[in-house]
């Protein structure tokens, strides 16, 4: 008598449970992985904003700025930004440097955006 043998052993489960395990793995880390850069792109974007105003801000003024270092505030997005201003002296005494340095909470810096100014 021939048994009738149709169905999968143990081992061929295991082995397709395993590839499955792997492939389910991979597509999480995947999806944590865009959700992250798009929160970045978000929080970069809304920084590029706020050192762009600061810097359209100081063109707007008309006046020569003077070298030193500020401090600004930001609001975008509902999220408040810290920055700071560097101005410093270019090889030509009639323009400026201007670097806007947008901060997170933890005093990490998430974009520095530069223009030169003339005066």
């Amino acid at each position: 008598m021939q048994a009738d043998t149709r169905g999968f052993t143990l081992i061929e489960v295991l082995v397709a449970l395993t590839i499955l395990a792997l492939t389910l793995a991979a597509g999480i880390r995947a999806a944590g992985a865009l959700t992250n850069n798009a929160q970045r792109l978000v929080e970069v974007s809304a920084a590029q904003w706020c050192a762009d105003n600061q810097l359209v801000a100081l063109k707007l003024a008309n006046q020569f700025p003077s070298i030193g270092d500020g401090d600004f505030g930001c609001e975008q997005l509902g999220r408040s930004y810290r920055g700071k201003l560097a101005i410093r002296a270019t090889p030509n005494p009639r323009f400026r440097r201007v670097d806007a340095i947008v901060l997170d909470e933890s005093e990490q810096t998430i974009l520095v955006l530069s223009t030169i100014l003339g005066g």
